[in-house]
């Protein structure tokens, strides 16, 4: 997927051409509802009227990048006792100008990245700029490049037709040549053809690809990543556009193993997600086989597109089947440069937070569970423990900050249980502005409403189906200077939402709606970079 691709996602063209950006106001930011706007406003000191003068929306603890622009993740690789995290980055941005490369930074824990620059330039092969794709390392040299060489299938555009080039490294992944300038796979007159991840299969002993076009994955399979056959096609004909696709196979928690497609698709025209979607299923080699019609769901909120998923390796170099870690792009295609980052900061892309995935086994059928990776631990600052308060209406927390993450257990009678519990968070001091997020029990659903904070735009409130009739649910909350993200339970549920709160507006409310509920071990923890 490209920063410049033609291509819809439901409605709003990807061309967007980008201006002066100055303001949140010029950069078209939505938020705020009606009745802050209506309120009668109570008198402020001189200090309380004015905005910070000092704003900042780079993130604290979550991955940025460090100029300009960058949109999709490239699934990372293992080598040499680190991942090399490749990403979609536009080095002329600020001055107007279109078109990719690939800029790389490489982490062993996730959560720290160190950047390396530019490994594939946009301007390195008379095919155009680069879009997304996935790196492989060919241990076996079945590409000819050498044992150990990093081969990247990439989709470039020469004319405006989408097609498949083969860019190859001999230096541990740090720059990229182009392996010719004749596509390993050639268009056949598809107008989306694109974005082509790449897998060996130890079963079969060869290479796999998955190629997103239009409605529908085609799969095709090589034994040198030059010369691809076709071998079949998963069609999904209500998602709009399918992009960025995925697989792997991974191992549940009662030790059976399972394959798993997933792919970024676009659910918004039904009121589902516009995120990783994914099926479980089986994989011969050939066809992936599923008995479900309908995705799951990595993601229910508005900001979690493009990701893609990467393997675990253990200290030998080993995968691990039964770990993945997903990381996505903080950022969707209705409203790509509506970022006052542009003005505050200079730049316009983050990342959500690296998870851990895994599959849970379950009587009513698996699914793929994801919560923050644990290294995270390694940001954390002071922890506020704030007991476990009893709620009948609201309470104003005793803590304010921009980058935190709020953990507790939310307690209710499941024979009176209320009708709404959830927090305030990003609130400004007089409440008018927050992003709330809960459980609405009378209507079974969790929500994340981002439409009383500054947003990018599009819908406000995301919901995700969630009956609890135990009336216990865990909740973890993330929150950072352009992001929330709520995982509910144990992480089946998820909602990551793009947002722009004022650097004041940093508190936390808890509220209850029409009964009681008790928000057991609360904590807050500050995170952020050394």
């Amino acid at each position: 997927m490209s920063q410049d691709s033609d291509l819809t996602t439901g409605g709003t063209s990807r061309r967007n051409v980008v201006k002066t950006l100055v303001t949140a106001t010029a950069l078209g930011l939505t938020g705020v509802g009606a009745g802050a706007a209506n309120a009668a406003p109570a008198k402020r000191t001189d200090s309380q009227t004015k905005a910070p003068e000092t704003m900042s929306y780079r993130p604290s603890y979550h991955f940025s990048v460090p100029d300009n622009w960058k949109n999709d993740p490239q699934r990372p690789v293992y080598l040499n006792g680190e991942y090399l995290y490749y990403y979609l980055y536009n080095e002329d941005y600020i001055l107007g100008g279109s078109g990719t490369s690939w800029r790389m930074a490489s982490t062993k824990d996730h959560v720290n990245f160190t950047d390396h620059g530019v490994a594939i330039s946009k301007h390195a092969s008379p095919n155009g700029d680069c879009w997304s794709g996935s790196i492989v390392i060919d241990e076996q040299n079945t590409a000819g490049y050498g044992r150990g060489a990093l081969i990247a299938l990439v989709t470039q555009a020469p004319n405006g037709v989408q097609a498949q080039y083969l860019w190859y490294s001999t230096d541990n992944g740090r720059s990229f040549k182009p392996g010719g300038t004749t596509p390993v796979l050639a268009n056949p007159g598809t107008e989306a053809f694109r974005d082509p991840k790449v897998i060996w299969h130890e079963q079969s002993s060869q290479w796999i690809m998955l190629n997103a076009e239009g409605d529908r994955i085609r799969l095709y399979s090589s034994a040198d990543l030059k010369k691809w056959t076709r071998t079949s096609e998963f069609v999904r004909t209500s998602l709009g556009i399918l992009e960025c696709p995925d697989l792997f196979q991974i191992q549940a928690s009662d030790g059976t193993k399972h394959w798993v497609l997933g792919t970024s698709a676009n659910g918004k025209p039904r009121e589902l997600p516009a995120t990783y979607a994914y099926w479980i299923g089986d994989f011969d080699g050939k066809t992936f086989s599923t008995s479900e019609e309908e995705p799951q769901w990595l993601d229910w909120g508005f900001d979690f597109y493009g990701a893609v998923t990467y393997p675990d390796y253990q200290a030998n170099g080993n995968e691990n089947l039964e770990l993945r870690r997903a990381i996505g792009w903080n950022n969707f295609w209705d409203y790509p440069h509506n970022a006052p980052s542009m003005a505050t900061d200079g730049y316009n892309g983050d990342d959500m937070i690296v998870r851990e995935v895994r599959m849970v086994a379950d009587s009513k059928g698996n699914y793929l569970a994801s919560v923050p990776v644990k290294q995270l631990n390694k940001l954390a600052r002071e922890t506020t423990n704030l007991g476990s308060p009893t709620i009948s209406g609201e309470q104003v927390l005793d803590f304010s900050s921009n980058a935190y993450e709020l953990e507790c257990e939310l307690n209710w009678d499941p024979a009176k249980p209320p009708a709404n519990i959830g927090f305030e968070l990003c609130r400004a001091k007089t409440g008018t502005r927050h992003v709330a997020a809960g459980i609405y029990l009378a209507g079974g659903f969790a929500y994340v409403n981002r439409k009383p904070s500054f947003n990018p735009g599009d819908k406000s409130e995301s919901k995700s189906p969630l009956e609890v009739p135990s009336g216990k649910l865990k909740v973890r909350i993330l929150v950072d200077r352009s992001s929330v993200e709520v995982f509910f339970g144990d992480g089946r549920i998820v909602h990551s939402h793009r947002v722009f709160p004022l650097a004041t507006d940093s508190g936390i409310k808890l509220f209850v709606s029409d009964g009681t509920a008790t928000f057991k071990k609360l904590k807050v923890r500050n995170l952020g970079f050394a």
